[in-house]
């Protein structure tokens, strides 16, 4: 399916979130500021970064087997709030056998060797993984699905998916998949795009081809969906975290052309949810 990129329209929305979040008790010279800005971008035809490129849907495969090229050359906030948290989980547990579930290109799996786990990487892309055994030279592959893991039952002490499940419509397959393969006794550390964001910017927007945008499609799951999928799963959750937005723009998007609107309609709002979990022994 192929769109057209609506920046304007994205500009506007920004702009609107701003002002519906501090119309209260903001500052007015803000407020004004908003509204003069709403009324611009309304009626001019300025041009803004992004104006006119096609936009595709693309299925994962699809999509991430083109996102490898650039993946880890793009500054994420998303990324930048999640591996702190990651990284202080695996710090505290004794070093074994892990699985990187929909590992991309081994961000996660390069901080699971590091750290003397023996892991093993499993993603759905080819290209992603040429990407990860560059990165993490000393853990195995597979090619696998996180619905249906090329592992075996209780094979892995810790298991890691990070920034993943977003693209499932539901989530009870790929939790019980991640419970299937850890041991009794063992941690699952899962991270993903906040179910707020994904409510209220929707898809997340990479160069595909020389004029064109693409995304993956994100799925909206609240907390009260993954905590049903780990009940229905047997775990239990010991820890939940919801970093915040730490003030990075994407660098030459819209929203750094306005970015005084994009900074104060996301401040405060949680980019990442991660859950740490332990399979009962």
């Amino acid at each position: 399916m192929s769109s057209e990129f609506r920046v304007r329209e994205l500009v506007l929305g920004i702009q609107g979130m701003a002002l519906l979040r501090r119309a209260i008790d903001g500052d007015e010279a803000f407020l004004k500021q908003r509204v003069d800005d709403i009324r611009r971008f309304v009626l001019s035809d300025e041009q803004l970064p992004g104006k006119g490129a096609d936009v595709d849907e693309l299925d994962a495969a699809d999509g991430y087997a083109s996102w490898s090229a650039i993946y880890d050359t793009l500054p994420s906030s998303y990324i930048e709030v999640e591996e702190p948290i990651v990284h202080e989980i695996l710090d505290r547990l004794p070093a074994g056998a892990a699985l990187d579930a929909a590992c991309g290109t081994g961000r996660q799996t390069l901080a699971l060797t590091s750290r003397g786990f023996r892991t093993t990487g499993v993603d759905q892309s080819p290209q992603m993984l040429d990407k990860a055994r560059e990165n993490a030279p000393e853990a195995q592959y597979r090619v696998g699905r996180l619905e249906s893991l090329p592992l075996d039952d209780q094979s892995v002490d810790v298991a890691v998916c990070s920034l993943a499940m977003t693209h499932l419509p539901e989530l009870d397959a790929s939790v019980a998949e991640l419970a299937r393969v850890v041991k009794p006794g063992g941690r699952i550390v899962i991270t993903d795009m906040h179910p707020f964001v994904i409510s209220l910017q929707g898809q997340c927007l990479f160069v595909h081809g020389s004029e064109q945008l693409a995304f993956v499609r994100n799925h909206v799951h609240f907390a009260s969906d993954y905590l049903n999928a780990f009940a229905r799963a047997g775990l239990t959750v010991r820890a939940c975290h919801e970093p915040l937005f730490n003030g990075r723009l994407a660098p030459g998007g819209y929203e750094e052309y306005i970015a005084d609107a994009a900074r104060a309609a996301w401040e405060g709002i949680p980019l990442i949810i991660a859950w740490e979990l332990s399979v009962p022994a």
